[in-house]
């Protein structure tokens, strides 16, 4: 990713309307970088070129923008995994390309990946509302895409959610462990990629053998 501070050749135009699109596009910018913790509200403000005061017209505040980041995320990851499971190959390789499309999706939308296990919702009064958090959307997919692919189930009764359980911890320990830079590369050694089709050939085998 490359480098990227705010600044006043930085400051994204708008016209009436395309705020709320502008300052959700900002604190992506700046999520991806600086991660969860290190983005304002008056960073988005100041990119975008308007007062803080301006953001509440379209969120109640920060967590509400984060929430925002985090569907749109959410939205772009969901798409991407739905396309690798239409792909061709079989049932494991199309599988297997969900994982590969989960970990590129991480590498190349940082603020989006951190913003979907990070921001926590927010209801109409400022309070988490009563519904899924968005890990638990990202794992229902896995769930599906399990049932979909193998429909006739794993051996000995294996829950399809204890397998998808497994691969989603792979996968985004694979994404952040890459991400910080601490998954050992070099010759002879495998990359993220070859780890993740490892892994989750081992995991469904091992079901389907139980």
């Amino acid at each position: 990713m490359r480098p990227w501070r705010s600044g006043p050749s930085d400051r994204r135009g708008y016209h009436h309307g395309n705020l709320k699109e502008a300052l959700i596009e900002a604190a992506r910018r700046f999520i991806a970088e600086r991660g969860i913790g290190g983005f304002t509200l008056v960073d988005a403000a100041r990119l975008v070129g308007v007062s803080p005061a301006a953001l509440y017209r379209h969120f109640r505040g920060r967590e509400a923008l984060l929430e925002e980041v985090a569907e749109r995320g959410f939205t772009e990851l969901a798409a991407r995994l739905a396309r690798a499971l239409r792909g061709p190959g079989t049932p494991l390789e199309r599988f297997t390309r969900m994982g590969e499309a989960y970990l590129t999706f991480a590498e190349e939308e940082p603020g989006y990946y951190a913003a979907i296990f990070e921001a926590r919702p927010v209801g109409p009064d400022g309070s988490p509302p009563v519904q899924a958090p968005r890990d638990r959307d990202a794992f229902g997919l896995l769930v599906e895409a399990l049932r979909h692919t193998f429909p006739d189930g794993f051996s000995g009764g294996v829950d399809p959610r204890f397998v998808a359980l497994e691969v989603w911890a792979l996968s985004h320990g694979i994404a952040t462990l890459a991400a910080a830079g601490r998954l050992p590369t070099g010759p002879g050694l495998p990359t993220k990629y070859d780890l993740l089709r490892a892994g989750v050939v081992a995991m469904v085998h091992g079901a389907r053998a139980r």
